[in-house]
């Protein structure tokens, strides 16, 4: 591989690590049938974090390993029930902050066969979070 451009000092602005589509089985809901049975579970997330590092090192250690960020966020859907997607939605959003990388997330929970009693593509909770510095 060729050399490296050079720009100069560059400042991270806005960077993201976007994950969209995790597609997992779930308990959640108000029915004791979706405790029971279970659903589809569809989650997307834009984490907001400094890549310039990352970028200029070539290191993994200098960003959010996303694959631990993956897994963590499979095992809280997968695991203990909740009644509301927007508890979900707190939890993984509290998942992806706990990392010492990111700034802030968007979490969306999509929960395409939520028993609304008629038919819709999609309901999603989207919620956005900040980390609050200390």
């Amino acid at each position: 591989m060729g050399e490296k451009p050079k720009y100069g000092r560059v400042e991270a602005v806005s960077d993201t690590i976007a994950i969209t589509g995790l597609r997992l089985r779930g308990y959640h809901g108000v029915f004791d049938h979706e405790k029971r049975d279970g659903q589809e579970f569809v989650v997307d997330l834009e984490i907001e974090l400094d890549l310039s590092s990352a970028g200029s090192t070539d290191e993994l250690q200098k960003t959010l390993d996303y694959s631990v960020v993956v897994d963590q966020v499979a095992q809280r859907v997968t695991g203990e029930s909740v009644d509301l997607i927007e508890t979900l939605a707190h939890d993984l959003a509290q998942i992806v902050l706990n990392h010492p990388q990111p700034t802030a997330v968007t979490v969306t929970v999509h929960k395409p066969q939520a028993p609304v009693g008629h038919p819709v593509q999609d309901i999603a909770v989207n919620i956005r979070r900040e980390k609050v510095q200390s």
